[in-house]
């Protein structure tokens, strides 16, 4: 599965298809189609969205539709059907060259204080092998976040964590203890007066509401964190963070 949190700010995403041949090798099939937008926000005065698919490739694609609620448990993702969406068509080919427009509606009414988040999955249906075929047909699906604004307005609450876990590793910790999501893209850790960041991480990871995330980092051997803080540099969907955090040591 692909996904669509990877690639925020672009304004395509291309899903590519592709036949890894096991019993022939050099036979090889691809079909691509792209989306934009790679993310829907929906809220009580704006209820629906349209999205546009387009098939760049040589053959025609068949692409199906599925809504999820969309939750996390222990900073995992977790998908359980959902009725609160409607995504339309439901399934759809798309010639080579053409476009699809798919459009996606609210069938309930926003919380009172917090965010909802679902996704959008767009499935390839893969075409019937060609006569003589041999080998393993493998798609990618692609799912795109859906978030259904509060009627009050929310927004993230980041608390981050350092710990010195040893004079060459730091654990980084980072909850999100607001009403709505966050999407972080990367971070830095600095020691104060420094401008060379002491750890450096490329995350492109969402945090929903109450959720919390952790990473173990190696540090620049040219740094020793002798500080009681650190400055945490941070790049989100919401803007640029910047934070001192106390830095626990062993």
């Amino acid at each position: 599965m692909a996904e669509q949190s990877q690639f925020a700010g672009r304004p395509w995403i291309a899903i590519i298809a592709v036949i890894f041949s096991l019993l022939s090798p050099g036979l090889l099939w691809a079909g691509t189609f792209q989306v934009n937008p790679v993310r829907v926000e929906l809220t009580a005065q704006q209820k629906s969205a349209a999205l546009t698919v387009q098939n760049n490739g040589d053959e025609p694609v068949v692409v199906q539709l599925q809504t999820v609620d969309w939750t996390q448990v222990d900073g995992k993702d977790v998908y359980q059907p959902s009725a609160d969406l409607l995504a339309t068509p439901p399934i759809f080919t798309i010639q080579p060259g053409t476009t699809q427009i798919v459009r996606v509606g609210l069938r309930r009414e926003p919380d009172a204080g917090q965010e909802l988040s679902y996704r959008l999955f767009l499935q390839e249906v893969p075409a019937p092998p060609k006569p003589g075929f041999r080998g393993l047909q493998m798609t990618l699906r692609v799912g795109l976040p859906v978030f259904l604004q509060p009627k009050n307005k929310a927004a993230p609450e980041l608390m981050w964590k350092v710990q010195q876990e040893s004079k060459d590793r730091i654990k980084v910790s980072l909850k999100n203890e607001g009403k709505a999501h966050v999407q972080v893209t990367d971070f830095s850790v600095f020691v104060p007066g420094n401008e060379q960041a002491l750890a450096v991480q490329q995350v492109a990871r969402y945090l929903l509401p109450g959720q919390a995330g952790e990473w173990q980092l190696k540090t620049n051997p040219a740094q020793a964190p002798s500080a009681d803080h650190v400055h945490v540099t941070a790049y989100t969907d919401a803007g640029k963070v910047d934070a001192d955090v106390a830095l626990d040591k062993p």
